[in-house]
């Protein structure tokens, strides 16, 4: 299965994973949601695999703009509903390894969990 990026496409934490990959001749493919979204589904099995506190990104603006109320009582059901409508609020990147996913960017993570095996240009 061929390994995926999703982001966005000016987000610095994005730009430096891109990079690393780049850097070490993995062969991926990037798909910028918040240009493309992301479909209710595909965030539904992100949650299931790495649960919806790890793909909510309390830190970034978005989030932190929110009313009160909206950050209150957050449940997966209610994370999931903010992160479909401002898809800036998914923590970047999300590396789809084909079966494993990394959320975040630390390149030791990304030193041991990409395979040496997928090198090539991007996608």
């Amino acid at each position: 299965m061929p390994i995926t990026i999703y982001g966005i496409k000016n987000c610095e934490t994005m730009k430096k994973a891109r990079a690393w990959l780049d850097d070490h001749g993995v062969a991926y493919g990037f798909h910028d949601y918040k240009l493309a979204g992301i479909g209710k589904d595909k965030l539904k099995q992100w949650s299931d695999d790495v649960g919806w506190e790890t793909l909510l990104n309390r830190a970034g603006t978005t989030f932190k703009k929110l009313p009160d109320g909206d950050k209150e009582g957050l449940n997966e059901r209610k994370a999931l509903a903010l992160m479909l409508a401002q898809p800036s609020m998914i923590k970047r990147p999300v590396l789809d390894l084909g079966g494993k996913l990394l959320v975040g960017f630390k390149p030791d993570i990304y030193a041991s969990e990409v395979a040496s095996k997928s090198r090539g240009r991007k996608a």
